[in-house]
């Protein structure tokens, strides 16, 4: 049984800083990709940043610049660095990890809530 658990969100004012974290536990074989997606109210899920095995990473336009993702490959854990935060980065952030059958495995995800 593999469990994904983000950590690290919160409330933080607009231009503020914060750093995501995703705790993995269980049997996840050769992980292709790691990766932030999130979701705001009334919209659906979206891409922030992937990882990939290789070290390259892909970012949504809106956070680039801002965001940089980055990963423990011994731990299997990836980290999102959010700067320069905006009202609309606020959103419900889950953590991804895609194993080589393309598997995906979701976290329950981490509320980020930019104030202004």
């Amino acid at each position: 049984q593999v469990q994904l658990v983000e950590s690290g969100g919160g409330v933080v004012q607009a231009g503020g800083s914060l750093s995501l974290s995703c705790t993995a536990s269980g049997n996840i074989n050769s992980i292709s990709i790691m990766g932030w997606y999130r979701q705001a109210p009334g919209k659906q899920r979206e891409m922030v940043a992937t990882i990939a095995s290789s070290g390259n990473t892909r970012y949504a336009d809106s956070v680039k610049g801002r965001f940089t993702i980055s990963k423990d490959n011994a731990k299997n854990t990836p980290y999102l660095q959010m700067n320069s935060l905006k009202l609309e980065d606020t959103a419900v952030y889950y953590c991804m990890i895609q194993d080589w059958l393309a598997r995906n495995y979701w976290g329950q995800g981490t509320q980020v809530t930019v104030s202004s």
